[in-house]
């Protein structure tokens, strides 16, 4: 098959992340961290929107009644659509005031879970938290300077999981039941002078897709971490991805255009965009709603 790499909204984000397809609607939801905007685009149309939010927003995740669930740099929150309006529901690190929420996902049951970073990024406070449809909210000890992609297995046995400054991904044995963390073993890293590990998704075969931010690559690993494949695109900051479109056939990557120079600007107008794959023989699996 011939794989065809296309931007289908060339908006310049700052740092665009966290795709998450909903296929009620056929729209695809993503994120500017820090020029914070929530975006909905129509991949059918090619049309994009864009809602600014109040404060740095690091993932969402739909929710079974409407609307979005969110981390932000404050904690989490329900984001009401169209109208944009975002309601708190708990900030669990109060107390850090140095820190923000970045990458999230639905689990298997319906519960959101989001890590949390040092925004300076230098610092290892950042941990793994977890919201329960009653909105109670569980911290889980993690200390990574950068957390980010997360996502599960088929079984729901195996949490996949990034500290991004290491250049690890880790496979966290996983109670689907509890939604509570086992043993951690090492999954994936990403050799020096590939960039570093960001968003991933997990696709119908269970094989692992990992952005790779400063490495201009989406690479899929096979269950057991080896390398599938790679995918090369024309701009450096590759920072998410995940699957949707008719029959979860495409692959979305987020991407990022934050403090890059003037040449590499000119050389990668499209940095910041939002790139679909088509071709790829490869089926996602469809997004788990929030029971919230």
């Amino acid at each position: 098959m011939s794989v065809a790499i296309d931007c289908v909204a060339p908006v310049g984000s700052v740092v665009g992340e966290g795709p998450v397809w909903d296929e009620r609607s056929g729209t695809l939801y993503w994120v500017d961290i820090k020029a914070p905007a929530l975006y909905a685009t129509d991949v059918a149309a090619r049309q994009t929107r864009r809602w600014p939010m109040p404060e740095r927003i690091g993932a969402v995740g739909l929710r079974q009644g409407p609307g979005l669930v969110a981390a932000l740099k404050s904690g989490f929150a329900f984001i009401d659509l169209p109208a944009g309006t975002v309601r708190p529901i708990a900030d669990p690190e109060s107390d850090r005031p140095g820190n923000r929420f970045n990458d999230g996902k639905v689990d298997p049951m319906g519960r959101f879970w989001a890590g949390s970073m040092d925004d300076a990024e230098r610092e290892p406070t950042g941990h793994l938290y977890r919201l329960d449809p009653d909105l109670s909210v569980t911290r889980f000890e993690i200390g990574f300077v950068c957390t980010n992609g997360i996502d599960w297995s088929g079984d729901g046995r195996t949490l996949y999981f990034t500290d991004t400054f290491e250049r690890r991904i880790h496979a966290y044995g996983f109670d689907r039941k509890r939604g509570s963390l086992g043993a951690r073993k090492l999954f994936a890293k990403v050799p020096e002078g590939q960039g570093y590990p960001d968003g991933l998704t997990v696709d119908a075969e269970d094989h692992v897709w990992g952005a790779h931010w400063g490495g201009g690559r989406v690479t899929r690993y096979r269950p057991d971490g080896s390398v599938e494949r790679v995918l090369e695109f024309p701009v450096p900051l590759t920072s998410s991805c995940c699957f949707g479109g008719p029959g979860l056939e495409t692959l979305y990557v987020t991407t990022a255009s934050i403090n890059l120079d003037e040449e590499t600007r000119r050389k990668a107008p499209l940095s910041g965009g939002l790139f679909a794959v088509a071709g790829l023989g490869v089926r996602g699996r469809p997004s788990i709603r929030f029971r919230g």
